[in-house]
């Protein structure tokens, strides 16, 4: 499993699934935290769809942390406000770097993680679809 894939099922997901997967690496290993959790910038980039161009849209706030897990390094970075997160996105990163045994049976875990945010989005757009109005049956006089 890819670093983007993993990291967008562990923030869209449950929290507990993500606190869970770092708790066991911080229980079982020494975790050496490179970069304290902290607040940045990051720029916004975004493609003109017309021109094909692509231009800064500006600016998102984020929290990103670096720790590293016997010797490979892990980094997390996530919208907003929230410290823990990305400090659990660090250490999962980590551990999947240094190819630590736990990560193996992880991806079957995040791969029904995906499945049910699939099915909680599929369910979201159906209630959505249902207010959707065909203006090509309505009757207009």
């Amino acid at each position: 499993m890819k670093r983007r894939q993993r990291t967008e099922i562990l923030v869209e997901g449950s929290r507990e699934l993500a606190a869970r997967m770092a708790q066991a690496i911080a229980d079982r290993y020494e975790v050496k935290l490179v970069e304290q959790p902290s607040q940045g910038l990051v720029m916004v980039k975004v493609r003109e769809t017309a021109k094909r161009s692509l231009f800064y849209l500006g600016e998102v706030l984020v929290s990103e942390c670096k720790v590293q897990v016997e010797g490979s390094m892990g980094i997390g970075v996530v919208k907003g406000h929230d410290h823990e997160l990305a400090y659990q996105l660090a250490l999962i990163d980590a551990a999947y770097q240094a190819g630590l045994q736990e990560t193996r049976a992880w991806d079957q875990t995040l791969l029904d993680e995906e499945a049910r945010i699939a099915a909680t989005r599929s369910q979201a757009f159906a209630e959505i679809a249902k207010t959707k109005v065909d203006f090509e049956t309505m009757d207009v006089d």
